[in-house]
């Protein structure tokens, strides 16, 4: 084979390379950025939602891949009448939902609210000082945390019962997290909702809110 020829043919084997590494790393990229897409619900959410209150790792660990998630948050009220809600609903009719209220309601009315009727309801309880969360067992996806606060508006001397921040989440639709582990996750979000209404609420009692509550496995 003559010298050119040779050379000939070896820029056209290095130029079919390079056409070939090219349409794979287009290829990879189109695959990409479909996965992207189909999944874009979750990991395009914004890093924290709701005011704050919601961390984005939280929903990717409760609710499953989604091709589009939207979030959103409402704050009525003030003060002894203030509740805050906050959602995250997917294409999937997956919904995370979770509300905090401020209500006259004392630690005991609110366990028994939960147990509901002749104590029906398991739950699992840990607590922090004076707040305290609760999960219920079973197929229920729904938790709950108490935190004390007395309102600005509400004189102790003319308060008929205890007032506390309720915060409460529950998950529709499938989830992608199970047993302890959601009921961790929905409980953690809680927490982060009802210290967030605490603040909002300007409960007369500052107090210092820690990152997380005990976890139920170390129960």
């Amino acid at each position: 084979m003559e010298k050119g020829e040779w050379r000939h043919k070896a820029r056209a084997f290095r130029g079919n390379v390079k056409v070939v590494s090219l349409f794979f790393v287009a290829l990879g990229l189109l695959c990409g950025g479909g996965w992207i897409f189909l999944n874009k619900g979750l990991y395009l959410l914004p890093e924290r939602m709701c005011e704050g209150a919601l961390d984005r790792d939280v929903v990717k660990r409760v609710l499953p891949e989604a091709r589009e998630a939207e979030s959103g948050s409402d704050v009525r009220g003030a003060g002894a009448d203030l509740s805050f809600s906050c959602h995250v609903t997917t294409s999937d009719d997956s919904t995370l939902s979770g509300k905090a209220r401020v209500q006259p309601l004392s630690r005991d009315k609110w366990l028994e609210y939960y147990r509901g009727p002749g104590g029906q309801h398991q739950v699992i309880r840990v607590s922090a000082g004076d707040v305290e969360a609760l999960a219920l067992t079973g197929s229920s996806t729904v938790s709950s945390v108490y935190v004390p606060c007395a309102p600005p508006s509400v004189p102790s001397y003319n308060a008929s019962q205890p007032y506390a921040v309720v915060g409460e989440v529950w998950v529709y639709g499938e989830a992608k997290a199970a047993g302890e582990s959601l009921r961790q996750h929905l409980t953690d979000f809680a927490y982060q909702l009802a210290a967030h209404a605490y603040e909002t609420a300007e409960c007369k009692m500052p107090r210092s809110f820690s990152q997380e509550l005990p976890r139920y496995g170390d129960r």
